[in-house]
């Protein structure tokens, strides 16, 4: 398999572009260029395009017959990155790729969500300061993802739960709604969630869904997860 891994210098990028290759994927990553160093111990097994995550020129030749599209949406500023880097990709990816998209627990599909009082808040001050400060526009990544879910493509929305360093606890569990018993204890690792993005380009279960996720082995996970 083939794979694009949007945003591939970040975080949670380098761990995906890991997961990826461990699988035996062809890699190619895009990444500004001020940020390629930072791949620097893998660019010698994948292909790196310089760009920005929104860049068409770059996105194009960096989709171009890949089977599958990882993309990292950080709303970045106030100029709709997230959005720009969503719809270049679903415009741009081979037809029939399998896309996969990583958000927070912000973001409802279908406004059944239950949100905590403490996650409202977050948002709506945090929110509203990051705008002010003109450093990132969480409604640029609601945008981004409205027309990912009114997009006809093979996508997945990964929506994360608080994240966390450390090493693996396994392919977290998810769920359709935030609020849902399973997902309360809130946290994922996030060599996890970089985990379950890679993991979803072959689980056709996925396709057109937006699965909230959090670790297997959390509390919440372990009282509510159906035995196999």
């Amino acid at each position: 398999m083939r794979v694009c891994i949007v945003g591939a210098s970040g975080k949670l990028g380098r761990y995906m572009v890991g997961h990826a290759l461990d699988r035996g994927y062809e890699v190619v990553g895009v990444c500004r260029p001020e940020s390629a160093g930072k791949l620097d111990d893998v660019r010698d097994r994948i292909a790196i395009v310089p760009g920005r995550t929104d860049d068409r020129t770059a996105i194009a030749q960096a989709v171009a017959g890949c089977d599958g599209v990882l993309t990292v949406l950080v709303p970045w500023g106030v100029q709709d990155y997230a959005t720009g880097t969503a719809q270049a990709v679903l415009d741009l990816a081979e037809p029939g790729a399998r896309l996969a998209f990583s958000c927070g627990w912000h973001i409802s599909r279908d406004g059944k969500d239950v949100y905590s009082w403490k996650l409202k808040a977050f948002v709506a001050v945090f929110g509203a300061l990051a705008r002010l400060a003109r450093f990132a526009d969480l409604k640029d990544q609601v945008e981004a993802c409205r027309r990912i879910f009114a997009s006809d493509r093979r996508w997945t929305v990964v929506r994360g739960s608080n994240l966390e360093e450390g090493e693996s606890e396994g392919l977290p569990v998810w769920s359709r709604h935030v609020g849902d018993p399973i997902l309360a204890s809130n946290r994922t690792r996030r060599i996890d969630f970089a985990l379950f993005m890679v993991a979803a380009l072959e689980n056709d279960e996925l396709v057109q869904e937006a699965p909230a996720i959090v670790s297997c082995r959390s509390p919440s996970a372990l009282q509510y997860a159906t035995p196999a």
